[in-house]
């Protein structure tokens, strides 16, 4: 899959545009033997996925910087961080995770200051993407459709593992799309689908209009991963 050795996001442009796009979350790999699933994906995965959250704007607790750090030792895939923070250490953890070498770092449209991350996003040369909740309004992230290049949309509550799809997540999906293309951007910016990933859903999400999702145990728990690949990409 594709391969990134630098921080300038032209890999995006390079990322499939015929087929879904695979993100490997890796809160759902075997953290005990990463290095081993980072070599078992390597073929099958187009970016990997990295939440973080501080239990406080999301409830869990997930990852850091020095997991970002040792990811990028072990794979050549780009890597996509999920900020999942509160607004008094937004700023210090896009420093510390553009630091450990994440290729794309996504906020939130609910921090208070976005726009002031974006900025920060910029001077570092970080791409830049936005996550919305699934209470959300999806218009929320209009405003900023022109400095980003990722939009993914909650389909289960922030930072649970193993909920159900949420039943908006689809026409969520076809109003964001819509907004996209209304928006008549310049570059290409990615519509994502994470939260209640399974074998029935991806369908739907697909045809809804997300043109990557985020993989958890559907990946790492596939007993054959090669063939549900290939499923995924003929969607």
């Amino acid at each position: 899959m594709l391969e990134t050795t630098t921080r300038s996001p032209h890999w995006i442009d390079a990322l499939p545009t015929d087929r879904l796009i695979g993100e490997f979350s890796v809160w759902s790999a075997d953290l005990v033997n990463l290095s081993a699933d980072m070599r078992r994906i390597a073929d099958h995965a187009d970016v990997l996925h990295v939440d973080v959250a501080d239990g406080h704007f999301a409830p869990t607790l997930l990852f850091c910087p020095d997991l970002v750090a040792a990811l990028k030792k072990t794979s050549k895939l780009p890597i996509h961080v999920h900020l999942m923070t509160a607004d008094s250490i937004l700023l210090s953890q896009i420093e510390q995770f553009a630091e450990a070498g994440a290729s794309l770092i996504s906020i939130h449209a609910e921090n208070a200051a976005p726009r002031e991350a974006l900025d920060l996003l910029d001077h570092l040369g970080v791409a830049a993407g936005m996550v919305l909740k699934v209470e959300s309004p999806v218009e929320m992230i209009a405003p900023y459709l022109p400095r980003v290049r990722f939009v993914t949309l909650l389909g289960t509550a922030i930072g649970v593992k193993g909920k159900g799809l949420d039943e908006r997540a689809c026409a969520r999906l076809q109003e964001a799309k819509g907004l996209v293309e209304a928006a008549g951007l310049p570059r290409r910016v990615l519509l994502a689908a994470d939260g209640g990933i399974r074998e029935h859903t991806v369908p739907l999400l697909r045809q809804a209009g997300a043109e990557t999702v985020v993989l958890g145990s559907l990946a790492f728990g596939a007993s054959n991963l090669g063939d549900r690949m290939a499923w995924l990409h003929s969607l």
